[in-house]
């Protein structure tokens, strides 16, 4: 059994809260659009589908950019690379504060703030680099905790904005931006184990890996889902329960909280249970309390459900990432970059679905609906995965996975793998 003093003597503390503290005010900013939405819904004159639309395309583009800085922190260092991705993070917000005034430029804002959002291809394989296999789950759970930076946005933004503006809350959210890159030049340290430089075709190559498609497709669920709940939901609450502007930010907020922290604490779970076990059961809880929030309940139930849901993905991240290092041991440089991607392009389509649903039928309960059915799926793909796994991979990996054949559901659940 891992001890806490075993993980703190073969790691290295600095890098680890530096690449948690750069992910944190990084994933600020990449959803800063969603709890300012109705801000910007009211003064731009958009519609449902614009809306969704528009908070999501910092997703969409952070999915474009995470393999940019994967690539260019295999070439140059993680930390020199965290050092440019917080140096360019800073620029949009001085944008927006300063020349944010219409639909196009919102747009165009949000293009660049999917920097931020590829921020993950850096800060988890710089903590990941000075961690062992049997650390790695917690290791990057902490790190991936970072995603915390929501709260800072959901309960900051709004408040900002209602005393002065939203185009000053951009230039006020630099303000712990530029700490953090003072603290990150001071702190984070690339590990001795360098990587290989990965080229083009070293991505290509991965890609062609079926099991990096299958992680694709879990973690557009699981992070997808975190991503675009936080961005979702401040509106979702604002047009659905017809609560003011700030009160959504913090029943968004309080949602949001359980997914943050409980990411580390499904790593920590993953590293004792597998992190197969604990994803199959995530992705079946979070359908069954999807569908009781698709029948749009009262205030209280609503946010008590979803705040189940998020806190299940967030373990779900954490459950994600702690099968990625066991089977792509090595690699983790590229394969963070390509399932980050997944993560954020599923982000994408949430919200942007869920707007243009309720335009198209008049309620969120039909978008809501169609993201659990895609939970069950994922599920039932799941279960059919870990049978090719338990045979494909080798014995050692499915051991500290904790892969079965879901011909042996229950004893494979209670620790007992199954050929």
């Amino acid at each position: 059994m891992m001890k806490r003093d075993g993980f703190l003597r073969v790691g290295h503390l600095p890098t680890l809260i530096s690449a948690l503290l750069y992910f944190d005010v990084s994933f600020m900013v990449w959803v800063l659009l969603g709890p300012l939405a109705p801000f910007l819904r009211d003064e731009l004159g958009l519609s449902a589908t614009e809306q969704g639309f528009l908070v999501a395309v910092p997703l969409l583009a952070g999915s474009f950019f995470r393999p940019i800085l994967g690539m260019l922190a295999d070439r140059i260092g993680g930390r020199r690379t965290g050092l440019l991705g917080l140096a360019v993070t800073i620029a949009p917000l001085l944008l927006g504060w300063k020349v944010a005034h219409s639909v196009e430029a919102v747009y165009a804002l949000g293009i660049l703030l999917g920097v931020a959002g590829a921020s993950f291809a850096v800060a988890l394989p710089l903590a990941s680099g000075w961690y062992p296999p049997e650390y790695q789950g917690l290791a990057m759970g902490i790190a991936g905790a970072g995603n915390s930076g929501s709260l800072m946005a959901t309960l900051a933004a709004p408040r900002l904005a209602e005393r002065f503006g939203w185009t000053t809350t951009f230039g006020l959210m630099a303000l712990p931006v530029l700490t953090v890159l003072v603290l990150f030049a001071i702190m984070a340290k690339d590990s001795p184990s360098r990587r290989a430089r990965s080229t083009w075709s070293d991505y290509a190559s991965v890609l062609k890996e079926p099991d990096t498609l299958w992680f694709c497709l879990l973690y557009a669920l699981t992070f997808g889902g975190f991503v675009g709940f936080t961005s979702f939901l401040t509106t979702f609450f604002h047009e659905q329960y017809l609560v003011s502007r700030v009160a959504a930010g913090d029943f968004t907020t309080v949602v949001v909280v359980s997914g943050s922290l409980l990411r580390p604490v499904g790593g920590w779970l993953s590293d004792r249970i597998g992190g197969y076990r604990l994803l199959l059961v995530v992705l079946a809880a979070v359908a069954v309390c999807l569908l009781s929030v698709a029948t749009l309940p009262s205030l209280p139930i609503v946010v008590t459900a979803l705040f189940v849901t998020v806190g299940l993905l967030g373990m779900g991240n954490g459950a994600v990432f702690q099968l990625v290092p066991q089977r792509f041991a090595g690699r983790m440089g590229l394969i963070t970059g390509i399932v980050g991607a997944a993560g954020g392009l599923g982000g994408f389509f949430l919200p942007t679905m869920m707007g243009a649903t309720k335009d198209a039928t008049g309620t969120y309960a039909v978008g809501l609906s169609i993201v659990a059915m895609a939970f069950v799926a994922g599920t039932l793909t799941l279960l059919e995965l870990g049978g090719r796994w338990s045979v494909w991979w080798q014995p050692a990996v499915v051991k500290q996975s904790g892969v079965f054949c879901y011909r042996g559901l229950v004893r494979g659940l209670f620790g007992q793998e199954t050929a």
